[in-house]
């Protein structure tokens, strides 16, 4: 089942699983997951715990606690969610400790509502490392303008961050400069470089969603034929740039300094039209030194049939320039597609927030103790 998947970790791609809840935790599944399916890493979202929390699998004591406590609905939330990443941060201990630090590692985000607001963002990072309070944890900054200084910020103070919504190759080259700033403010306050870690999660799925619904709308032969093709071509773009950036003279100074490249990580890699290959998110872009975060179906497609042939993104700037240059002949503008993608990347992860903290509120009530 899992020769694939080696595969793939041979090609230098870490596999991270898209998912956690307390149940994946207290089962065994995670655990079972890195043993035998070479997962070496987890990333949530707001959208993950909503869904996890929401199903109330596991969480009852947890909440009955919290509300005899009288908490907020916010410290509820945060009390519960970093329970889960410090849980699963253990599980995933003796791989970071086998990997020098690069993998075994659990992301958990910001507060999605400040996403367009630095000094919070800063704020909620250093509180969030705070309360985790393990070696193995990446804080997820969002790319948004507010979010490139934040991400400075944390690099600098010695928290590792995974970048989070990269959905333009613009703002890709902006968040590895950020990055690049926030090792040398480390490096000038003596902090050590090696053990400062990041992802760059550039997002993959959407692009095709939102760039096909377009050509669809175009309705000519040509714009039939480009379906299927934007979303790749423009995250092999993006390794083109994270070559670009890593061999050069900025970079050499760091590395001297023991510095560790910023991965890119390929996110949103389900596959939304099942008339794809469940798997075309996977084998399309695999290269050394990558991230692939996959949700559980895509992980099981990829070791039940995933083919992979080695380095799929070496070779491919010059079609994958073309394919997106002839979508941007028929009339569908790139940068529009990118910020809107962009923008309703933070909004969607902000309804879930907000979805999380009603459904909370209302099992903290329903748990209250009866007055007397």
């Amino acid at each position: 089942m899992t020769d694939a998947l080696k595969r793939l970790s041979d090609e230098g791609v870490a596999i991270w699983l898209d998912d956690l809840s307390r149940k994946r935790i207290t089962s065994g599944n995670l655990a079972e997951l890195i043993d035998q399916s070479h997962v070496v890493g987890v990333t949530t979202n707001p959208s993950i715990f909503q869904k996890a929390i929401s199903s109330g699998d596991g969480y009852e004591q947890q909440l009955t606690d919290l509300a005899a406590r009288k908490v907020t609905v916010e410290e509820a939330i945060r009390m519960i969610t970093t329970a889960d990443v410090r849980d699963a941060a253990d599980i995933l201990r003796p791989v970071f400790d086998a990997t020098d630090g690069q993998d075994g590692r659990v992301s958990i985000e910001v507060d999605p509502r400040l996403a367009h607001n630095t000094a919070a963002t800063v704020a909620e990072a250093k509180q969030l490392a705070w309360l985790v309070d393990r070696p193995n944890t990446l804080i997820k900054i969002p790319a948004t303008k507010a979010g490139l200084p934040a991400i400075t910020e944390v690099i600098g103070k010695g928290i590792s961050v995974n970048v989070t919504l990269i959905f333009s190759l613009e703002r890709y080259r902006a968040v590895m400069d950020a990055y690049l700033a926030g090792l040398e403010k480390a490096k000038a306050a003596g902090l050590d470089l090696s053990k400062i870690h990041s992802v760059a999660s550039f997002f993959v799925s959407r692009v095709d969603t939102e760039i096909d619904k377009r050509l669809d709308g175009l309705g000519t032969d040509e714009a039939k034929g480009l379906k299927g093709k934007a979303a790749v071509a423009n995250a092999r773009l993006a390794y083109e740039a994270y070559e670009e950036v890593f061999a050069s003279e900025r970079w050499a100074a760091l590395d001297k300094a023991q510095a560790n490249k910023q991965r890119p990580l390929w996110a949103s890699t389900g596959v939304k039209d099942p008339s794809y290959k469940d798997t075309l998110y996977v084998v399309d872009l695999v290269a050394p030194n990558t991230v692939n975060t996959m949700p559980e179906a895509t992980l099981d497609a990829t070791a039940d049939h995933g083919e992979v042939t080695g380095n799929t993104i070496a070779g491919t700037y010059e079609q994958a320039r073309a394919e997106l240059d002839a979508v941007e002949k028929l009339g569908i503008a790139y940068d529009d597609v990118v910020q809107l993608l962009e923008d309703e990347g933070v909004e969607k992860f902000a309804d879930a927030w907000n979805d999380l903290l009603k459904s909370t509120e209302a099992e903290l009530k329903r748990l209250a103790p009866s007055e007397g």
